[in-house]
């Protein structure tokens, strides 16, 4: 399987004033999700940050 959902599991999630949900992006490693999560969630905006790991089907965990 090549799609992506095996070599990067890890994806950072924003969710906005609003509750609306984005994908930040999709990362190899749970450190790696994190320490981008971290640093976006230090800007002091009022979105919140978090990371989830995708299922071996490809959805949110």
């Amino acid at each position: 399987m090549n799609d992506g959902t095996v070599l990067l599991p890890w994806l950072v999630i924003r969710q906005d004033d609003n509750g609306n949900r984005y994908r930040v992006g999709r990362f190899a490693t749970k450190a790696e999700a994190q320490k981008i999560a971290d640093s976006l969630d230090e800007r002091g905006h009022q979105q919140l940050y978090w990371i989830e790991k995708l299922n071996t089907n490809g959805s949110g965990h």
